[in-house]
Formats: structure tokens, sequence, C-alpha cells
């Protein structure tokens, strides 16, 4: 059995460049979702429904609801919802922009990777991740 952890670390790295990319041309990016494969193989994933700049929880949503199903299916065995969020500074509590991944793996690993940010003039300095425990909604239990 593949460790789920390892796993799980190779989609966040497959999934973070489109992110950093998108911030640094536009200062924003839609949520948008990576998945693995068993064969090891990842997937960019998007959602859309219909409208010009739909809120994002929308499309999180909308994301989540194809991963549970691929996930029923067998056809994934990870995956990474990367959104931008604002947070709060643990030990200042000032808010900060951050690349949020919302990890899953089959094998029960859950964890969402928080890495803060600033952009300044298309230049994008993002400090050290922080990770919390998931909510293990894609893969049933």
């Amino acid at each position: 059995m593949a460790d789920p952890k390892a796993e799980s670390e190779s989609l966040l790295n497959a999934a973070l460049p489109f992110a950093q990319k998108m911030l640094k041309e536009n200062g924003e990016f839609y949520p948008y979702a990576f998945t693995l494969r068993a064969d090891g193989t990842t997937t960019m994933v998007a959602g859309y429904d219909g409208r010009e700049r739909p809120p994002s929880l929308d499309i999180i949503n909308l994301l989540k609801d194809g991963l549970r199903a691929d996930a029923a299916a067998h056809k994934i065995i990870a995956s990474a919802i990367v959104s931008d969020v604002l947070t709060t500074e643990p030990t200042t509590g000032v808010k900060t922009n951050a690349i949020s991944v919302s990890l899953d793996h089959r094998d029960h690993y859950s964890i969402v990777v928080l890495l803060r940010y600033t952009l300044h003039n298309s230049s994008l300095n993002v400090a050290p991740p922080t990770a919390q425990k998931g909510a293990s909604d894609i893969f049933p239990q």
C-alpha cells in the first residue's frame, strides 16, 4: 500500500504552480482541483456553472460533487481543491490572503494546507505552509 501522506504531498506539489501563476498574472484565481489516479497520473479539474463570475463557494461545491462521484466510482485515490482565501494569522490576528489546498485521500488522510502570501506588483511571496485537519468529505468513510 502506498503512503497516503506522500501521495497527497505529491498532489499538492502538482496543484500549486497553477495558483501561483494565476496570482502573479491576475492577482486572483477561481477554485480548481487536481486528482490522483492509482497509476500515479494527475489531472486538473475545473468547475463551471454557466455564470460569468460565480461565488467561489459555488464552484467549490460543484468541484466537491464531481470529486465525490469519482471517488465513489473508484476513479481517483486522492483529490486536492485549491482556493484563494482570506485567513487570520494565528500569532498576530491579522487577516491575510492564503492559498488553501484541501487534500483528501481514500486511505482516510485529510488535511488542509494554507500558504499565506503577499502580492505586490506581480511579485508573489509565499510564507511556509501551515496545516490543519481536513474535513474528510470526498471519500466515503
